[in-house]
């Protein structure tokens, strides 16, 4: 194990080497050193494999030296979610050590999708190459509907790009060109900021490592989802919040008429303000339920669902979605969002929501007075940001 261990280091320190070099010149990798570090990097994955074999194998013998057939043994291949990530992390028997005075069990920071180089503390092993696609809790969010991007930093500045100046235009052989230009664009600085909680578990909870996964998937990394929806939407910038969607200047606005006029009537004219004013085409929704709820129960002059009826689509035809979207527009019923407000846009090409790392858990005995009264305490936590590039490719929607 040790040699594997130590071969695998000078392999990765290499291949970071020649990455650190090019990025401290400001220059790309030459084909050279790209192929130089491809090769180093699938030694590294067969190393890798060898070392959790190695590890396998210890573990067993570790494991059927001191038997505990009572105690559940999560399987060291499969890390579905959060709480199998964590628990695969830190090895299921390790918990037990939260008894211990002291003892901190922290995991490498989850990413719902993707490979992903992972570090570890409960052992030597200093990197290892984790290729597990790992689903997070799939409601539809908000942040489904916006831009993704990553970030090293702890701010992000871009620019605020206002209405382009000039056109594209036929022209002649030997004719000057129109020029197309971004009027006044204006540099924004948005910081990340951490999303975090907490709670306390009995040591007994802790030692039913299958519950303890339900913890982390069911309650901490759902609340943790609606946290971030509400931050995204609303935030107000102040102290450690995001400065949310809703509180962005530049934003069109729709309102609804007070007679003779529908919600879906003024959605659709805001769909239309996105394309008119940007050139962008709309891609979102976001609605509160109690609205969401007022369009799916409209009928028709026949008593007829306009959505579909509770058993079938329009007058009996076809299947009914659990949320049917609204003009066909992918839609996230959220209660994040104001009553009587919704949000539409081009809201991918609009938006990015900046992620630095991915979902970081970590478990305690020594917070306050845990040690003495056999309690664990976990906190999950994740870092981001978010960009409002295109204000105008949003509309915020009044209803009556």
């Amino acid at each position: 194990m040790a040699t594997l261990l130590e071969t695998r280091d000078a392999k990765y320190k290499a291949a970071t080497d020649i990455v650190a070099a090019a990025k401290s010149a400001s220059r790309d990798l030459t084909p050279d050193e790209i192929e130089t570090v491809e090769d180093l990097n699938a030694e590294l994955v067969t190393l890798n494999e060898q070392i959790t074999q190695a590890r396998k194998s210890k573990s067993l013998i570790d494991q059927f030296a001191t038997v505990n057939p009572d105690e559940p043994t999560p399987d060291p291949t499969q890390t579905k979610s959060l709480g199998e990530h964590f628990v695969k992390s830190v090895g299921g028997s390790n918990l037990g050590k939260l008894r211990q005075a002291g003892t901190v069990l922290s995991a490498p920071e989850w990413k719902a999708v993707g490979p992903m180089l992972v570090g570890t503390a409960f052992d030597d092993d200093l990197v290892q190459l984790d290729r597990t696609i790992v689903q997070a809790y799939r409601r539809p969010t908000v942040s489904d509907l916006l831009g993704a991007g990553t970030i090293s930093g702890t701010a992000v500045t871009y620019y605020i790009e206002g209405p382009v100046t000039g056109n594209f235009a036929a022209v002649a052989e030997g004719a000057t060109k129109p020029q197309l230009q971004i009027a006044n664009p204006t540099p924004v600085t948005d910081r990340i900021t951490k999303i975090a909680g907490w709670w306390t578990m009995t040591d007994e909870m802790v030692e039913d490592v299958p519950w303890f996964i339900a913890e982390v998937n069911n309650r901490g990394l759902y609340l943790l989802s609606l946290q971030e929806e509400y931050q995204l939407l609303n935030g107000d910038g102040t102290g450690a919040n995001l400065r949310g969607v809703l509180q962005r200047s530049g934003l069109q606005t729709e309102t609804q008429a007070a007679t003779g006029d529908s919600a879906a009537d003024a959605i659709f004219r805001a769909l239309t303000k996105v394309q008119t004013a940007t050139g962008l085409t709309a891609d979102g929704i976001i609605i509160n339920p109690a609205d969401y709820q007022a369009l799916r129960l409209a009928k028709d002059s026949n008593g007829q669902y306009f959505g579909g009826g509770f058993f079938a689509g329009q007058y009996g035809q076809g299947g009914i979605p659990l949320q049917p979207p609204i003009w066909g527009y992918q839609t996230v019923v959220s209660a994040a969002v104001p009553a009587k407000t919704v949000v539409l846009g081009a809201l991918r090409a609009a938006t990015t929501v900046y992620r630095k790392g991915g979902i970081r858990v970590e478990s305690t005995n020594t917070h306050v007075d845990d040690f003495t009264a056999n309690r664990v305490t976990t906190r999950i936590e994740e870092r981001i940001g978010l960009a409002v590039r295109i204000p105008a490719a949003i509309v915020k929607v009044t209803l009556v």
